[in-house]
């Protein structure tokens, strides 16, 4: 048992846990589905999750602090409509140059909700209801009732999404999967490795005791949200490229499909514990539910059900089996620190 407990955490439970129910997934939906096991079919799930974990990473550096952003959804919104519309009127901008004013569109709408949460103490959750509708009310604005269409992109961003990045054995990886593969790997060795990560896990799990040691507190929540936008912009180009069509409810419901994400991928709601690979894990299965429901032609409201049945059995998992777990795991660490060290060879003999 203290072998188990000294390389397997509660958190990795969940995610072995959730990566089993991916697997009972798919054999599910292919049992149920014709041509379920085609090419075609984990492509389209792959766009999805691409989409959901690009996000679900920039909002898991939020909720790690003990906050949440709800206006995820906007800013994809936003931020696609905004950058294809800026294409649409210039062909010849350069992919990197729409990529970086995507980041940077995104950035700046995550900069202003982390002004509010962190230095106008504001719970988060009030600022991002609030800034979902406004910005998603600046776009409705903005758009003047029209729509970004294919017909006015230029051809390299309609053929982005079926661009391989390589084709390994028979295994194509797209681009715009690799681009989210990369954004998960890049901030999963920076929350585990780099003494920002450490902070935000500090932050999350005693705010308090984090500001007594001196840890700047609210500059890095506010680096948090600038984060989960900019990544939020990024989601919004790949939304673009994947779509091209694009109206004012680009991005809508999508805050309840990343908070689902994170929250089933294991990272605890109320901060301080989690990874950007459970946070992977949960898009991968909501991804999946989404284009498998949707392929047995489930109604919308019910799929939307479905997301918040999950959240809330994940909320309760965390407040139930996985506090025991943890206290079980604290209870075992105690006692290897207080039991005494056994004699050294060569000592307690009388001489």
């Amino acid at each position: 048992m203290n072998w188990l407990q000294h390389r397997v955490r509660p958190e990795q439970i969940r995610e072995l846990s959730l990566l089993l129910l991916i697997i009972a997934a798919v054999i599910f939906f292919g049992s149920l589905i014709d041509s379920y096991y085609t090419s075609r079919t984990f492509n389209r799930i792959a766009s999805s999750v691409a989409i959901i974990a690009v996000v679900a990473v920039g909002q898991t550096l939020v909720v790690l602090t003990r906050n949440i952003d709800l206006s995820v959804g906007s800013i994809v919104g936003f931020t696609a409509y905004f950058v294809g519309t800026t294409i649409a009127g210039d062909n010849s901008i350069h992919p990197l140059v729409a990529v970086v004013l995507a980041v940077a569109v995104g950035a700046v709408m995550g900069a202003f909700n982390g002004v509010i949460v962190a230095w106008g103490r504001v719970p988060s959750i009030i600022v991002t209801l609030g800034t979902l509708a406004i910005y998603r009310g600046i776009l409705i604005e903005y758009s003047g009732a029209k729509t970004v269409t294919t017909d006015s992109l230029p051809a390299w961003l309609i053929d982005l999404p079926r661009e391989n990045l390589f084709v390994l054995e028979g295994l194509e990886v797209r681009v715009l999967v690799a681009l989210a593969l990369i954004c998960v790997l890049v901030f999963q060795v920076g929350t585990s490795y780099l003494s920002f990560g450490r902070r935000l896990y500090a932050i999350g799990s005693n705010p308090d005791a984090a500001a007594l040691i001196g840890l700047p507190v609210k500059r890095i929540v506010f680096i948090a949200f600038v984060l989960c936008g900019a990544l939020s912009g990024l989601a919004g180009f790949m939304l673009l490229a994947r779509f091209g069509n694009i109206t004012v409810e680009a991005g809508r419901g999508l805050e309840l499909q990343v908070v689902a994400a994170v929250v089933v991928g294991g990272v605890n709601i109320f901060g301080g514990s989690g990874t950007i690979v459970g946070a992977l894990l949960g898009a991968i299965m909501i991804g999946t539910l989404e284009q498998s429901l949707f392929r047995l032609q489930i109604s919308e409201f019910w799929r939307d059900a479905l997301l918040g049945m999950l959240i809330l059995l994940a909320v309760a998992s965390d407040a139930v089996i996985l506090k025991r777990l943890r206290a079980l795991w604290t209870r075992s660490d105690l006692k290897l620190i207080e039991k005494p060290p056994g004699p050294v060879a060569g000592e307690g003999r009388p001489r």
